[in-house]
């Protein structure tokens, strides 16, 4: 698949420094300032910024599986911290001194609660990588797994679906906008889904206003920011201390 097959707006940089931001807002909305809902409103920008960058990225990377690799291996670091941050555990309710070689207390005390993001989009880039590189085999060994583990991952399998669309439709804009407005839509208002009544009132869930992230995607920008790779993944990790020292 050729580099130039993308015909979506091409200035992930920026995107990237948007996606991070409004995460941050969605992060201190949720553990900071729950009492504003319009933080988590403003948050819900950043994962499908998230997704399309990765879709871009699986279409320009050279070697594929190191991306995903080195996604997975900063999941995996990250995750305690993500974990204690965002109050699904608490650090010092486990016993390192003595229970610092018992992997499988590790992984369900701090991998079994809720896993972050990072996960989705690791799982997202084998799933590509499997389709880039025609390892059809495997990517219905990916299918299987990702169905088994969908309840676990954030953003569950609609997560997975949004990276892949983005992917497909890369080089169709139009289509691509169709696509995932559509999808966006089904996936932001329940009574799509859940047969609701006529006489019941049709309600929206936050995840709608991921919709606001499609002007951000669709339109073509040429700022020729520049953010270096180490600062994109190192401030994953910066903003949940930030989280875990204001809530300490």
């Amino acid at each position: 698949m050729a580099g130039d097959r993308v015909k979506l707006n091409r200035d992930t940089n920026l995107l990237k420094l948007i996606a991070m931001i409004t995460m941050l807002v969605d992060h201190l909305g949720a553990r900071v300032f729950p009492q504003y809902q319009v933080m988590r409103i403003i948050g819900r920008i950043a994962f499908p910024i998230y997704a399309y960058c990765v879709a871009v990225g699986c279409v320009y990377t050279r070697n594929i599986f190191k991306y995903a690799l080195r996604m997975g291996v900063m999941a995996v670091l990250v995750q305690p911290l993500y974990a204690t941050a965002m109050g699904h555990t608490k650090m010092m309710a486990f016993d390192w001194a003595h229970n610092f070689y018992r992997v499988d207390l590790i992984i369900d005390h701090y991998y079994l609660s809720k896993p972050s993001i990072l996960f989705t989009l690791f799982a997202g880039i084998l799933l590509l990588w499997t389709i880039r590189d025609k390892k059809y085999l495997l990517t219905g060994l990916m299918i299987a797994v990702i169905w088994y583990i969908q309840n676990k991952l954030d953003y569950g399998l609609n997560g997975i679906l949004l990276i892949l669309l983005f992917y497909v439709f890369c080089d169709r804009p139009l289509t691509s906008f169709a696509w995932v407005a559509a999808f966006m839509v089904w996936w932001g208002v329940p009574a799509i889904r859940t047969r609701i009544p006529d006489t019941v009132p049709t309600t929206v869930s936050t995840q709608f206003f991921a919709l606001l992230s499609l002007p951000l995607i669709y339109f073509p920008l040429r700022t020729r920011m520049k953010i270096n790779k180490y600062v994109y993944y190192g401030f994953y990790p910066a903003h949940l201390a930030l989280i875990y020292l204001l809530t300490m």
